[in-house]
């Protein structure tokens, strides 16, 4: 084994991505997705904060 062999190697290099042109629709519906998913995070930290109130599973107390 030679020296240079040792070590971390490089990392391979990304092809450069071209910048995208959208057109109305595309930002129209680009838009309404950062919305809803915004909603869904919203709705999601609610239920977290819901869940903690201690509405856990309850036992019985029956053996």
């Amino acid at each position: 084994m030679s020296s240079k062999q040792g070590g971390k190697a490089k990392p391979l290099k990304q092809p450069k991505v071209d910048k995208k042109e959208y057109d109305e629709n595309d930002l129209e519906n680009i838009k309404k997705k950062r919305e809803e998913e915004k909603a869904l995070k919203e709705l999601r930290a609610k239920a977290q904060k819901g869940a903690l109130g201690g509405a856990g599973l309850k036992k019985s107390g029956k053996k």
